[in-house]
């Protein structure tokens, strides 16, 4: 149970106490900043404690942000200041130096809280400080101070702020206008009753999936099913994020399972349409299924690879970033560029509907279209912004590049005979000629070729010599989701030669089992907890690797040897990636942090 040590003498009239005590704070009163570091070494070494003024005026919800949030080792609010146990130790030297200073009586001036997040400062530890806005925490200095602070914190409703602020600022136009406002009151309804974010995620994911399962039965009714089920899914999914900051729950399993069960319901659901589309009208519209799959992972991979090269580099004095910014102040631009980019609450809408309206062919052909725009646009804004930007990429932001691009021992056996790497934009250039070179290869060649073999070896080469420097140049950030693109549209294109019953579905099972590994590394780099470990890329091939083993496969075997080859693949890597994937996640070395969810 955490600890909660209130300092000073106790101010009649203060629901201080009971405040913490519904926070679950086992509350202890020290009136010395020695009798504090008494109480502090008597804490249990394994839970949180915090230091809180006994003067401290302010809402309940100020105090839940500054000291509950399990994702910072350290945080304070004005008047309190709070430790978990990896961070007890800076707590413990702040406050030994604080009594050994002479603050060690009752009578020192100012929030002993307050003076300890100084030392803390000091010393160069990381105090996380939240975002109040009108909540109200301070520590009045007299009396007329502490009437002030209780008329502002009467002035303002503490769960309507609470509530407010468990929905994301910026989000999709569909999102902010048809769920969030009622589903904010569904967040607040499964707090009060002791329900969890990943509990809300699950019920999200087996909703998606027996939407999946409805759209698979062919019907007019079964479509019609699914895509009620398929916006009830997206409500949940809003849901549990909106829990988690509600309620301040944040965990390990809960980032791996909210990184995740997103493009797993959206994918299963593309293969429930593609089953349905068999069973209901005879329509074989895998290859579009698995087409919408690859167009909307490289999406987010082009996503994740701009914002990781640009994460920690210098100011954008890019022109075109001043134009986006002068687009957003006037308030109508805003909403549609958001909605333009086909955000996931927008796409999600649209397959819905017209889930239930058309057909899967229909839908999937709008999902390609749309998608394709929608890439088009953010690509090229994002190419333009680097290629005017004045910015230095750190060391960090290469090495994530390079995590991204998934590099197996071929590329690295070759870039260590290159040793050399290319000069400026000829990375990417080359990068998107030896992708665009494979999947030609594999599309206009017939099956059982070897010429996508030859394609292949060449793949190999020029992603080696892609990946020979550290990826800091301008539009080095292209070349992961070129790397996606070409290993993905190998095995749609040699899937789609093969021209046999059962080849594009594995097709589908095999691309979705890599996507899960790409999107595990993107979500370890967020969390700072570095890339996957190095056996487990080697073990897999990396990209190149399965590149150029797909295509032999596809050269060495009958077309129904290379669909069941396909399979094997599929679940041997499915397996591998899991078991690690879960491994991490569960794990005490992963970061709690819940994702905040892409607009894309």
């Amino acid at each position: 149970m955490p600890t909660a040590i209130v300092t000073g003498q106790p101010v009649p009239g203060s629901s201080l106490e009971s405040d913490l005590r519904s926070l679950g704070f086992d509350v202890r009163m020290a009136e010395s900043t020695a009798e504090t570091e008494t109480l502090l070494a008597a804490a249990p070494a394994g839970d949180r404690v915090a230091v809180v003024d006994a003067g401290f005026v302010g809402h309940v919800h100020a105090l839940r942000l500054g000291l509950t949030d399990p994702r910072f080792p350290l945080a304070a609010v004005p008047g309190a200041v709070t430790a978990q146990p990896a961070a007890r130790q800076a707590l413990t030297r702040a406050v030994a130096r604080e009594t050994s200073s002479g603050g060690g009586t009752a009578v020192a001036v100012g929030s002993l809280a307050d003076r300890i997040v100084t030392e803390l400062d000091a010393d160069g530890s990381e105090v996380h400080r939240p975002e109040l806005g009108s909540l109200v925490a301070v520590v009045p200095a007299d009396p007329q101070a502490r009437n002030e602070a209780r008329q502002a914190v009467a002035a303002v409703d503490d769960e309507a702020v609470r509530l407010k602020s468990a929905v994301k600022s910026r989000d999709g136009f569909f999102t902010t206008y048809c769920i969030s406002p009622y589903s904010r009151y569904l967040a607040r309804w499964c707090a009060r009753r002791g329900l969890t974010p990943n509990q809300v995620t699950t019920a999200s994911l087996l909703t998606a999936l027996i939407a999946a399962g409805c759209a698979a039965t062919g019907t007019r009714g079964g479509f019609i099913a699914a895509g009620v089920l398929l916006i009830a899914s997206f409500v949940l999914d809003c849901t549990d994020g909106q829990l988690a900051r509600y309620a301040l729950k944040y965990s390990t399993l809960g980032a791996w399972l909210d990184a995740t069960f997103d493009r797993a319901k959206e994918y299963a659901y593309y293969a429930g349409l593609a089953l349905g589309a068999a069973r209901g009208g005879h329509d074989d519209v895998w290859a579009l299924a698995l087409g919408a799959m690859v167009l909307q992972t490289c999406r987010h991979v082009v996503d994740f690879s701009f914002n990781e090269a640009n994460h920690d580099a210098t100011a954008n004095t890019s022109p075109t970033a001043a134009l986006s910014d002068k687009l957003d102040s006037v308030g109508w631009t805003v909403w549609v560029r958001r909605m333009i980019v086909l955000p996931i609450g927008e796409r999600w809408a649209m397959i819905a509907v017209l889930t239930a309206l058309t057909t899967p062919r229909i839908t999937f052909y709008a999902l390609l279209v749309g998608c394709a725009f929608a890439a088009t646009y953010t690509t090229a804004g994002r190419v333009l912004r680097s290629l005017t930007r004045k910015a230095h990429r750190t060391d960090r932001a290469a090495q994530a590049l390079a995590d991204l691009a998934d590099s197996g021992p071929l590329s690295e056996a070759v870039g260590r005979v290159a040793r050399r790497g290319l000069p400026g934009l000829a990375v990417p250039a080359v990068a998107l000629l030896g992708g665009a070179a494979v999947v030609a290869c594999s599309a206009f060649s017939g099956y059982g070729s070897v010429v996508p073999v030859i394609g292949a070896l060449v793949y190999v080469l020029t992603s080696a010599l892609a990946v020979a420097r550290p990826l800091k140049g301008a539009l080095d950030w292209l070349v992961p989701p070129f790397f996606r693109a070409a290993e993905y549209g190998t095995v749609l294109a040699l899937a789609g030669k093969a021209g046999v019953n059962g080849a594009l579905p594995a097709a589908f099972g095999l691309v979705a089992a890599v996507a899960y590994h790409h999107y595990d590394t993107v979500y370890r780099i967020r969390g700072n907890a570095g890339a996957p470990p190095a056996w487990l890329v080697r073990s897999i091939g990396g990209h190149d690797g399965r590149t150029l083993l797909v295509t032999v496969l596809a050269a060495a075997l009958t077309a129904a040897q290379f669909t069941a080859a396909l399979t094997v693949l599929a679940v041997i890597v499915a397996l591998v990636v899991l078991a690690e994937s879960i491994r991490f996640w569960v794990s005490a070395g992963a970061p709690a942090v819940h994702d905040e969810g892409e607009t894309a």
